[in-house]
Formats: C-alpha cells, structure tokens, sequence
C-alpha cells in the first residue's frame, strides 16, 4: 500500500477508522499483560488514538510511530501537550514527558530503536496492511523486538466482507500461521459486532514473541 494512500485519507479527513475514545478492549484486557508501570510500550500505526494517553496514564513510557505528521501534530494539539520536535534516524517527531512519536514508515524502525520495549499495543496497524504486507509486518517485529516481549492485538473478521479495507479483516487462522514462531498465541476474547449493518467480530489476542 502507498504511503501516499495515508497521506492522502488525513489531508481529506477520510479517517473514520480513528476512534475518538480510548478503545474499551485495551482498558479491559491490558492488565493481562501484568506489566510494570515504567515499562516501554511500542504503537504501531498509533495514528492521534487516544489509547496512546492511555498507555502513558498507566505509567508507561509509549513510542508512537506514524506515517502521518497531521496526525501526530493533531494528537499533540488536541491534548495540549508540550511536545519538542526532534530529528531520529529515519525519522523526524516529538518528544514528550514519557512518550516518543515518530513520524515516518514503520519499517524503518530498528531494535536499537525497540531496546527497551517489553510490550506492543497493536489496535489499528496490522488490520490496516493488505495481505501482501501483513506478513512483512510481523516479519518486522520478530526482527526488532526482544523475544518474550508481549503483544495486545485487536482484529477485525468477518467472512462476508473480507479485504474490503482499509481496515482489513484477518482471520484467526491468519494470525496463528503469521505468528508460528511465538512462544503463545492466546485468543483473549470475542467480541460481536458489526460494520456497514453487516456481522462480524472483534477479536483480542495475548502473544508472546
């Protein structure tokens, strides 16, 4: 997918994937992590969620990545941060009290980057890769990220509207053959709903790199 298709849907403000809530399914199954309160949190795709306050509120230090730099300005102006630009890499950003966000393409992100992460809150990055990229995505993560960092991640499945995305639905059969090589795959919960009045459903995986 090109950057270009991002840049474009936040420039137009087609972005009726961002919620304007914390997501009730981070709140409920994050505590599952059992992590301490300084641990580093990785978001990818982080978009201007305000799951990325959330995180922060729970004591963690979160690094945000973003393709958008209208989105991450947003995300700072809407919550009246005090946020200092900064030059990283393949990347420009900001640097907050506890939070790093970083503006550019997620795969230019590297374990020197990933250090200290011991967990990824992932709502809106692998739902929002087509199927070509999806498997590069996970190939990423095992590459940057420490073994046994935990994954919280939130999916979207629905047979009857398959890659008709942005947001993409993925399988649970999908998720378990791009994560082989976890330690644990675990399906946390199931939640009924429905896009476009047509059925489908939420789901909520624990993995263990």
């Amino acid at each position: 997918m090109d950057p270009e298709f991002w840049h474009a849907r936040w420039q137009q403000r087609q972005i009726g994937f961002h919620q304007a809530e914390v997501h009730p399914l981070l709140q409920q199954f994050w505590p599952r992590l059992n992590l301490s309160r300084n641990s580093d949190v990785l978001v990818p795709l982080c978009g201007k969620s305000k799951d990325l306050l959330w995180l922060h509120q729970q004591g963690h230090s979160v690094l945000g990545v973003e393709l958008s730099e209208i989105a991450l300005r947003e995300f700072i102006d809407e919550h009246q941060l005090d946020a200092a630009p900064v030059q990283h890499d393949h990347y420009c950003g900001y640097d907050l009290p506890d939070m790093t966000l970083l503006c550019g393409d997620f795969f230019h992100l590297s374990a020197t980057d990933c250090a200290d992460v011991r967990a990824v809150y992932d709502r809106a990055a692998l739902v929002a890769l087509p199927p070509a990229m999806r498997q590069r995505y996970v190939e990423h993560l095992f590459r940057i990220l420490a073994k046994g960092t935990q994954l919280l991640l939130i999916s979207m499945e629905s047979p009857e509207l398959g890659d008709s995305g942005p947001p993409f639905m993925v399988s649970e059969e999908e998720i378990r053959e791009h994560f082989y090589s976890a330690q644990t795959i675990e399906l946390l919960h199931t939640l009924a709903t429905e896009r476009k009045s047509v059925p489908m459903a939420e789901k909520v995986y624990l993995v263990r790199l």
